[in-house]
């Protein structure tokens, strides 16, 4: 029998084809061959929620080629993504084609199967191939729930932001959400007021010590005193981490150090206790984006679509193509036996019987709603060690494969043991203080030998309660309390994952999203900050629908697209009961605005063509200046950056072309130089921000601030592409007394020179 195999990708078709014979052929239907059209809503609210799909124009030609192929082939083999969307469009593709999803084969009706595989291997597949089932319609419904409720939330309420704020904005539930938080987050940063406390620290060290005794360090961990007053300042604070802010000023802070000068010191106690590090489990879609946020700086868009390719198959030399992975969507921590069993014999020959557990490490997740039948992301083998595949697979490629492959092995491997030791200092002098040092010491290697951690414990000496200590040092340090951090991206899917908001598939293009529609970027120390248009998006659905931005009501929504999927509820009902209040709630609110209720803020002049008052109005490129009488008087004066009483903020340059001045703008590009008289003049110019410090390379030109596509900030000269000068931190315009280069300075303040060759840094 001919077979025509059907996958969504055509990487993973290239490498399926090699695995199966020439009775199969394998392609691709390049993602989804159908969907809701972008021109309406596409949702019948009339009958029951019924979407109206359509065959995109890209995908026609793949319909084509598809319909044109199964003609000539006995049964049709469905063999997309094992997960919600990856059962859709099996699903979709039936329909597209005029198949039936039905095994019973009928005269006039293909056979049609559908197949699934946590791998791309040619086991996996095999085994895939000998077990067929029918499309799962419970998942395949819970895949339209979630299209027709985003569908619903996008295209009802964007035409209220067009109203109230300006067109072109819309919104989306999950990424409503998303935008809330990192809003949220920057509220409570402007909010905080930073609180000055004070850190004393005695630095000791053994009596009769050799070379090899360090130094180590005590911090103050209370006071034994009769002094009630200082006792009422300590007890005022209950959180622990606060507990040092009971010294509050210098002069409390000086008094402490005096004492602690003229003090004989003891041991109390030392107290030493063997801890065992465990290893961590497999990595998920979620712990994936994250470790490569923050141990490689990767976005999550880049993490997935590193994954996808290892998913889909690399190819290894004369071997051809190969999955390296398993599924990398996925919040289940379950790994397949045969892989645990191939993992033991990998460690039974690389290592000593000291780092492998008599049994197989088992793990389970507390994520919401997870996928327990479902496998974590793994390497397909054990044996496939990162450096054996090197030559073959990109830097990145083979950065995000070693992460996973060190990750999945070191699951399967005994505990790091150390031990750990806490010394108990006490501080006679006129009052009596207790002092505290704990750290690690680090007595066998365990599963770090393969997943290395840096770890942040400090190494004590050697040392018993009977051994006499001497003081070397006191340090009194300054310090203030810090506001919360922004988000990195790691932190946000973190948060993310804790409420139940999305899944594991919608992490990535959720943040990719927020950024695209300008609703958040990321500043220097790339973390999210909200901008002006987000805001104010975020603001206005706050108060207005307060539900659909709900950590609570967001994470309910899952779990009823969760129990669709277990078939435990039906989608329409779900849909229904969702959508008759919002509705009730978005007419009440549509009809409360106008035109004039706009977020137009006044500027003090009138509009030089029609007498009008200008306004401060919003794109979704950011704010500008221009005529209220608009449609009628369509006069636009400042594209962004405005100066004092919302004057365009001019520069110091004339146009070249017409004499005019020439005024900072911004567009979605950036900000930029453009003429006054603009339309009759559209001379423009780069605006970057300068540093006032001559370009060290060509001397002719001066070292500006720039931005990356991906919005990193970086300093180059202005005579590019003439001089190609560049650096990634802020030049001081100070050159570097050993070698003469730029000095420059990164985002904690610390100077050092720019030359790669010289190692110059101030201190």
């Amino acid at each position: 029998m001919k077979s025509l195999v059907i996958v969504e990708s055509p990487t993973k078709a290239r490498t399926i084809q090699r695995f199966l014979n020439k009775d199969y052929q394998v392609l691709s239907s390049f993602g989804h061959i159908r969907d809701l059209p972008k021109s309406k809503l596409g949702v019948d609210e009339e009958k029951d929620f019924a979407p109206q799909y359509i065959i995109p124009a890209k995908a026609r030609k793949t319909v084509s080629l598809l319909k044109k192929e199964a003609e000539n082939k006995d049964v049709i083999i469905l063999a997309t993504d094992e997960d919600r969307e990856g059962e859709a469009i099996a699903w979709h593709i039936t329909k597209a084609l005029g198949l039936s999803s039905s095994k019973r084969k009928a005269q006039s009706v293909k056979q049609v199967e559908r197949i699934v595989f946590h791998e791309i291997t040619p086991e996996a597949i095999e085994s895939a191939l000998k077990h067929p089932r029918e499309i799962d319609m419970k998942l395949v419904d819970a895949q339209q729930a979630r299209r027709i409720l985003d569908r619903i939330v996008g295209y009802k309420i964007s035409p209220f932001l067009w109203k109230k704020i300006a067109r072109g904005l819309s919104a989306g539930r999950v990424q409503s959400v998303a935008v809330r938080l990192i809003c949220e987050r920057e509220d409570d940063i402007k909010k905080f007021k930073s609180e000055e406390y004070w850190n004393i620290e005695a630095l000791l060290k053994k009596q009769i010590s050799t070379d090899q005794d360090k130094s180590f360090d005590v911090a103050q961990d209370k006071q034994i005193s009769t002094d009630k007053s200082f006792l009422a300042k300590l007890d005022k604070v209950n959180d622990k981490k606060l507990e040092r802010l009971g010294i509050k000023n210098k002069k409390d802070a000086e008094e402490i150090k005096k004492d602690l000068e003229k003090a004989k010191y003891c041991i109390l106690n030392v107290e030493k206790k063997a801890v065992a590090k465990n290893p961590f489990p497999p990595y998920t879609t979620s712990s994936l984006q994250q470790d490569a946020a923050i141990k490689l700086r990767f976005s999550s868009k880049k993490t997935m679509f590193l994954a996808q390719k290892l998913y889909e198959g690399i190819k290894l030399g004369k071997g051809g193509s190969v999955g390296l992975i398993t599924y990398m969507r996925t919040d289940s921590l379950n790994m397949a036996t045969s892989f645990l069993e191939e993992a033991q014999k990998y460690l039974k020959d690389k290592f000593s019987q000291d780092y492998i557990p008599e049994q197989s490490r088992h793990f389970k997740t507390h994520a919401k709603g997870a996928q327990e039948a479902h496998e974590a992301i793994r390497p397909t083998s054990a044996y496939r060690d990162p450096e054996t595949i090197k030559e073959h697979l990109d830097q990145d490629m083979f950065r995000l494969y070693q992460l996973i492959w060190q990750r999945a092995i070191a699951s399967q491997m005994n505990p790091a043991l150390f031990e750990s030791t806490k010394i108990m200092i006490s501080a006679q002098s006129e009052k009596q203080y207790e002092l505290v040092s704990e750290g690690q010491v680090q007595k066998f290697d365990g599963f770090l030998k393969v997943y290395p951690v840096k770890t942040t414990e400090k190494l004590l000496p050697e040392i018993n309660q009977q051994d006499q200590i001497k003081l070397l040092e006191i340090l009194a340090a300054q310090k203030f309390t810090e506001p919360p951090a922004r988000y990195t991206e790691a932190m946000l899917i973190k948060t993310l994952e804790k409420y139940g908001i999305g899944r594991p598939s919608t992490y990535a293009p959720t943040i990719t999203t927020i950024q695209t529609r300008g609703y958040v970027e990321k500043n220097e120390d790339r973390r999210f900050m909200p901008t002006e248009i987000g805001a104010m998006v975020n603001n206005l659905l706050v108060k207005h629908f307060n539900n659909i931005v709900d950590y609570d009501f967001t994470a309910k929504m899952e779990k009823n697209l969760d129990e669709i999927a277990d078939g435990k509820k039906e989608w329409i009902p779900v849909i229904r009961e969702f959508y008759d209040p919002f509705m009730k709630n978005l007419k009440e609110h549509y009809k409360s605005i106008d035109d004039k209720d706009k977020n137009h803020v006044k500027v003090d002049r009138k509009c030089p063509k029609c007498g009008s008052q200008m306004v401060e109005r919003f794109s979704r490129f950011g704010k500008f200046i221009a005529c209220s009488n608009y449609p009628t008087c369509k006069y636009i004066e400042n594209n962004g950056k405005d100066g004092k009483n919302g004057e365009p903020q001019y520069s110091d340059k004339k146009c070249p072309k017409c004499q005019g001045r020439l005024v900072f703008k911004r567009s979605r590009f950036g900000q930029f130089l453009g003429c006054e008289n603009y339309p009759k003049c559209k001379h423009i110019e780069n605006g970057n921000q300068k540093t006032g410090v001559h370009c060290p390379a060509c001397t002719d030109g001066e070292i500006v601030q720039k931005r990356t596509k991906k919005k990193r900030i970086f300093y180059a000269c202005d005579q590019y592409p003439k001089c190609k000068f560049a650096l990634w931190q802020k030049p001081t315009g100070e050159k570097c007394p050993e070698c003469g280069a730029l000095l420059m300075e990164d985002l904690k303040k610390k100077v050092r020179c720019s030359s790669k060759l010289c190692d110059y840094k101030v201190n």
